[in-house]
């Protein structure tokens, strides 16, 4: 089964996994843009960067969009060795590599995410839902892969059949995209990059030494607004 792109026909009501980064936040205007109306699932599952969860509803509020937070802080204690949801664990710098990145996966977060918001798509009766996966995660993160995307649609069609509403799609719209090429789609949107968040540390300031978020906004000719911390 192949995951069906939302342009192919009309969407009334997504679900969308929602952290505060740039694809999160420009998924949710690109949904809006197409006449779908998004309804932002936040997760607190114990991650050090919590401050996303405020910038976060911060958005859904100025997008008029409903949003819940739902707690999931057990899992940081009940899956360590993550640089995510363990501070002893640094945080990695730079560019990312396939050694420097495998400090951040936290294991099975997007399938235990979209389990749970497929669960909130069926009670508040939606087509779809969507999450974040593009072609900028790197192979390390096995849950943002294309084949991991179509055989969970697969599971969540099967493990839910009567039920979904009908046609009801799981979507990673941007699973084709760059970093670079997501920053462009949210600078068409309008989307507030003041507001997003990109670092993992959490701290009052995005990460000084990061560099995927600085490269995307220089090789679209945007300003970045954000405010980042010496090195």
């Amino acid at each position: 089964m192949m995951i069906e792109r939302p342009e192919h026909r009309h969407l009334e009501h997504a679900v969308v996994i929602a952290s505060d980064g740039l694809d999160s936040t420009a998924r949710a205007y690109w949904l809006a843009a197409r006449h779908s109306r998004p309804t932002l699932v936040l997760f607190d599952y114990g991650q050090r960067h919590r401050v996303e969860l405020g910038h976060a509803a911060e958005i859904a509020r100025l997008h008029l969009s409903p949003h819940r937070i739902i707690d999931r802080t057990s899992l940081g204690a009940l899956l360590p060795g993550s640089a995510l949801t363990d501070s002893p664990v640094a945080v990695p710098d730079g560019h990312y590599t396939a050694e420097s990145i495998a400090a951040t996966v936290v294991p099975n977060r997007n399938a235990i995410m979209l389990d749970i918001t497929v669960a909130v798509a069926i009670v508040v009766l939606a087509d779809a839902v969507a999450f974040g996966a593009n072609a900028g995660d790197h192979a390390i993160y096995s849950d943002c892969l294309p084949e991991f995307a179509e055989r969970f649609a697969r599971s969540a069609l099967v493990a839910n059949e009567r039920l979904l509403v009908p046609g009801f799609q799981v979507l990673a719209p941007f699973l084709p995209l760059t970093k670079i090429d997501i920053d462009g789609v949210g600078e068409a949107l309008t989307v507030p990059f003041a507001r997003t968040w990109s670092c993992y540390r959490g701290r009052g300031a995005h990460c000084g030494t990061g560099t995927e978020r600085r490269e995307a906004f220089l090789d679209n000719n945007i300003a970045d607004p954000a405010i980042y911390r010496a090195a």
